[in-house]
């Protein structure tokens, strides 16, 4: 029976893979340390025989040894996520992201495991060529300005994964997610659409960063991991890097829109600056972010089939019917 190890496993993305590999009739075992993640998704998943878990950071190497030994393949989510997180804790993001990764490699190594990478859309930087293709070159911001730590420590993350695959043929896939979105994702770190929602359910005032003209994609996470899971299965994908997203974009403005329709509330949507949303004169937006997705469809044949609407519909319940969700 395979054995996953999934680090960050108590996530958002995380707890939804732990479960649809449970329903594959797979062992899983996640490690988290709960800084972002949350024990109510995995709590469910419990009393399944074939599930176990260690609430634990990734850089203890003594217990990242061990749990690598026992499994098969290695999914790695485990990072430091959100704008606010970023701006605000930027010496957590880059010694998790980097040194968490440096971690999860050469224990891989030693153990000889395929290693799934969670990488982000934001290595694109300040892309100006769309859709984002995966070989694209990328352009990113002055090291003064925070924002851009989080972008840059996941490059490295790829580059030292793409480096292990090179120089000792460690197998590793490299995922770049754009914007997934769900049920159990929380707006605590600054994740737009669970912010939305929380807002318009409580009729209070839609907050909308900047002109909210900026064009996003977004996918269920349903979707994302039936990806993840299809790419783990497929040995043309080792040593390769997928954009995992949606191309139907909207624009922040017309997402908060939809909130409001769907939730029948009565919020205000209000615009106010990036200055005034992050305390802080660093941050800088994209005005447009979309994947090409043609690799992807052509080495596994996924795409996401799950509309924006729907997605909206499925944490709209989730909030109203989770009291632990409302952040």
């Amino acid at each position: 029976m395979p054995h996953a190890l999934i680090t960050g496993g108590a996530g958002f993305i995380g707890s939804h893979l732990a479960e649809y590999l449970l329903n594959a009739g797979q062992t899983v075992t996640i490690i988290d340390n709960l800084s972002t993640g949350q024990f109510q998704n995995i709590a469910p998943l419990e009393s399944n025989p074939n599930f176990r878990y260690a609430i634990e950071d990734i850089r203890n190497i003594h217990v990242m040894d061990r749990l690598v030994s026992e499994c098969s393949i290695i999914y790695h989510l485990a990072a430091a996520v959100g704008v606010e997180r970023i701006i605000s804790e930027p010496i957590e993001t880059i010694e998790t992201n980097i040194g968490g990764t440096e971690v999860v490699l050469k224990t891989a190594r030693r153990y000889r495991k395929k290693v799934m990478i969670a990488s982000t859309s934001e290595v694109y930087g300040k892309g100006v060529t769309f859709p984002f293709n995966e070989d694209d070159d990328r352009v990113i911001g002055a090291t003064t300005r925070s924002r851009w730590s989080y972008a840059t420590s996941k490059a490295v993350d790829e580059f030292l994964s793409l480096a292990y695959h090179k120089e000792v043929g460690l197998p590793v896939v490299i995922m770049r997610f754009f914007n997934t979105v769900g049920p159990r994702q929380m707006g605590r770190y600054g994740m737009v659409l669970p912010r939305f929602v929380r807002w318009a359910l409580a009729n209070e005032p839609i907050l909308v960063y900047g002109d909210g003209q900026q064009q996003r994609c977004f996918c269920n996470v349903n979707d994302v991991v039936q990806a993840v899971f299809k790419l783990s299965e497929t040995p043309e994908a080792v040593g390769q890097v997928f954009n995992i997203g949606s191309n139907e974009e909207v624009s922040v403005m017309e997402l908060a829109e939809r909130v409001r329709q769907r939730t029948g509330s009565s919020s205000e949507i209000k615009l106010i600056s990036y200055e005034e949303a992050y305390h802080s004169q660093e941050f800088e937006d994209f005005r447009r972010r979309v994947p090409d997705i043609g690799k992807i469809k052509r080495v596994i044949g996924w795409q996401p089939t799950t509309p924006l609407n729907e997605t909206i519909d499925q944490i709209i319940a989730y909030y109203q019917e989770n009291t632990h969700g409302r952040d």
